[in-house]
């Protein structure tokens, strides 16, 4: 079997290594973006509704139709891409529930890697990690790594962002839909892209008190859509694009515009002066 990896390596695109996670791969030619997942099987474009699999990605990348698209993967076959250096190996045993590999995993506390991570290279104020663990946001992931939760409107747990000084993740078998932090009722809902981007804007807002800060985790599925336009419903709710400061983040701003648009919601986009809210808060 061709993989997407293949294609799009013999066609000069190169592996983002620090946006990458082992199940979402993304690749970088210029601005243009392409992740590939499913093992290689699929693809999408983040900047646009473009996605498919091997033969629909090399009419994205140029043939001219599905014969020339036959002919393009044909040339790549026997070609097995570089493997990133950070990919970890598959896990050989069957794995506990979402909910129980939570669970067995501490809270962080005052010296623990993962707080001397979220404090020390991330930057992140005490009284923040302190609010976000009394919570039950954070976990002590592995290899002096944080979890931070997601969760859907009742409150369950369904998967978590995995960040570290090496590593980046999302909870295997988990659903991204929402990280959440703050006021659960609040009537304004700032959406950033990654739990530490959420916290980083909290943390530079003082913790509104009239505002849920929510990371949508790298990435846009259908459940965090949904989740979004369910908090949209709110009485007199205002929408707030946190994403970062680059193209990808203006389309996420795109689509918490329409979202508000279509809730009568209250809209408006707030950027970061750097890349993204923790960079800003660094400096």
């Amino acid at each position: 079997m061709v993989g997407c990896a293949a294609l799009l390596e013999k066609d000069g695109w190169k592996v983002d290594v620090k946006e990458s996670t082992r199940r979402a791969i993304k690749y970088r030619r210029d601005s243009s973006i392409v992740i590939v997942i499913h093992q290689g099987r699929g693809w999408f474009d983040p900047l646009s509704p473009a996605k498919g699999d091997v033969f629909s990605l090399a009419v994205h990348l140029g043939a001219d139709g599905f014969v020339e698209a036959c002919d393009r993967v044909a040339d790549v076959v026997g070609l097995v891409p570089a493997a990133p250096a950070w990919q970890r190996p598959a896990r050989p045993k069957t794995l506990a529930s979402i909910v129980e590999r939570w669970g067995h995993r501490f809270r962080p506390r005052p010296g623990s890697p993962a707080w001397r991570y979220l404090t020390g290279e991330r930057g992140m104020p005490t009284d923040i990690v302190n609010q976000a663990v009394a919570s039950d946001r954070l976990r002590e992931g592995p290899q002096g790594s944080m979890w931070a939760a997601h969760s859907d409107s009742a409150g369950a747990l369904t998967g978590w962002e995995e960040r570290g000084p090496t590593w980046r993740g999302f909870a295997t078998e988990g659903a991204k839909e929402l990280f959440r932090f703050g006021s659960e009722e609040a009537e304004r809902i700032c959406v950033t892209e990654a739990a530490i981007d959420a916290m980083s804007l909290a943390a530079i807002e003082a913790l509104r008190p009239d505002t849920l800060y929510v990371s949508t985790g790298g990435g846009w599925s259908p459940a965090t859509d949904v989740a979004i336009r369910r908090l949209a419903k709110r009485a007199n709710a205002w929408l707030v694009a946190a994403t970062d400061n680059n193209r990808q983040g203006e389309v996420y701003a795109d689509r918490v515009r329409a979202i508000a648009a279509d809730a009568s919601a209250l809209y408006a986009r707030l950027r970061p002066c750097a890349g993204d809210w923790n960079e800003d808060l660094r400096a």
